[in-house]
């Protein structure tokens, strides 16, 4: 079941941050990649990348200027489209169907969403149907859509966090 991420309108220097958080959940709750449009950023895709070196997972990094191609692409290859948006399904309601299909295209926005996406996606999902972070939908999407199981999900990197009461323990097998 492969899911990919693409992240609409990237702005710098307003979404440095905010961008870079939706690639580390993105990467940690069990994704594939993570396709940047908008601005080009290379020390974002650097950064990202980095990290998926550090700390370890199979996860790709990517930007793509035209997003429109980005969807219509995964589209001809029999991905599912979903839009996280406050205006969609809520959910509950519509995760059983979602989890259904083969392979996911998850699309978080940034800047106003193009109308356009909302014609091109097969089916647009809300988090609660209020205004919230695209990171926190993003992050509860995708555990929902996996049954929590990306919180156990092993990664083999030079460094392992070692979950601790109190304090904190890292090994370094570098």
């Amino acid at each position: 079941m492969p899911v990919w991420i693409l992240r609409l309108g990237h702005r710098l220097p307003r979404d440095e941050r905010i961008s870079t958080h939706c690639g580390l959940v993105a990467r940690a709750f069990g994704s594939e990649g993570i396709i940047f449009s908008g601005q080009e950023d290379k020390g974002l895709l650097e950064s990202i990348q980095r990290i998926t070196n550090k700390w370890g997972g199979l996860f790709e990094v990517r930007y793509e200027k035209n997003w429109k191609n980005v969807i219509k692409n995964f589209k001809s290859q029999g991905y599912y489209t979903v839009l996280l948006t406050m205006y969609g399904i809520n959910l509950p309601d519509i995760i059983d169907k979602v989890r259904k299909k083969v392979n996911l295209l998850v699309i978080v926005g940034s800047e106003k969403v193009p109308g356009d996406v909302y014609g091109l996606c097969d089916a647009q999902v809300a988090v609660g149907n209020q205004p919230h972070s695209e990171i926190a939908a993003l992050a509860i999407f995708l555990d929902r859509y996996f049954k929590g199981e990306c919180l156990n999900k092993e990664f083999s990197g030079k460094i392992k966090v070692m979950p601790q009461l109190k304090g904190k323990k890292i090994i370094n097998s570098t």
